[in-house]
């Protein structure tokens, strides 16, 4: 998922318009699961901030007008608070070592609770002192992107699957696998709950998929081809530095998008 090299699909002109593919990973295949194809959802992109380049991104928050973002990178990871609109780092909080990386979070009932990517357990924080964690849980699976409802956390292991979580005790509730007119999505990664919805990173694309929670289909998806190109002319993205980071301001409606490395952080609207 994170250090070893997928090839991303990277155009040269970007498009809020263009077709309506999926990720999936058989292009040989004939849809078989009997799910309606995916939706396009089309974005405007509203404004582009500067966005700290040394953050090798895995997960990303919005909090009381604030930023929160996860960092992966052995040594490098961290939990950080960041301006939005300059960039600037206020807050960081350093984690990582030769043996641990971080990876996303989420903040609920004012405690962030952030994954690690192989080291099997999930940091707990209090939203108010990122400076240590408050509580440690022990998780069996590979940490990848996190989120919550009103109710439950719900995370992803880079697999197809997603894990509907207790946030008290980290019992498994239910599992359910992301699955699209051609089959499984795997190597689902960051994610945000929004209206109902989850919105999903898949390592290695320039696209979002929207998914249905109660049964685990992909109903949309936001083609980003290219993105960062198109709006850092100077930035030339190796095969790890891709889009992963989504955070959604419930007040103004608005998402924010950014990627690992990404000089720029994107806020975007859903049309």
């Amino acid at each position: 998922m994170k250090c070893y090299t997928l090839l991303a699909c990277l155009f040269i002109l970007f498009s809020c318009n263009n077709n309506d593919a999926t990720p999936n990973t058989e292009p040989n295949t004939m849809p078989t699961t009997g799910i309606a194809p995916p939706a396009n959802i089309p974005v405007s992109i509203i404004a582009v901030y500067p966005h700290d380049s040394s953050a090798y991104t895995q997960g990303l928050e919005i909090f009381n007008g604030k930023l929160y973002e996860s960092t992966g990178d052995y040594i490098n990871s961290s939990l950080r608070i960041t301006d939005l609109k300059s960039g600037k780092v206020l807050q960081q909080h350093n984690m990582g070592s030769k043996e641990i990386f971080g990876e996303g979070i989420t903040i609920f009932n004012n405690k962030i609770y952030q994954l690690t990517w192989q080291n099997n357990f999930i940091n707990v924080y209090d939203v108010n002192d990122i400076t240590r964690p408050i509580k440690t849980f022990k998780w069996n699976y590979e940490g990848w992107g996190i989120t919550h409802t009103d109710k439950e956390l719900i995370i992803s292991d880079g697999s197809a699957n997603l894990y509907f979580v207790n946030p008290d005790d980290l019992r498994i509730n239910a599992t359910r696998q992301v699955t699209d007119n051609y089959g499984p999505v795997r190597n689902i990664n960051e994610l945000e709950y929004i209206d109902g919805f989850l919105f999903a990173n898949v390592y290695g694309n320039d696209v979002i998929l929207k998914i249905d929670p109660s049964n685990g289909h992909v109903v949309g998806n936001i083609q980003l081809p290219g993105i960062i190109r198109q709006y850092s002319k100077g930035f030339v993205p190796n095969d790890n530095e891709v889009l992963n980071g989504i955070a959604w301001d419930s007040t103004a409606k608005k998402m924010y998008i950014t990627g690992k490395h990404w000089p720029k952080l994107f806020e975007i609207s859903l049309n």
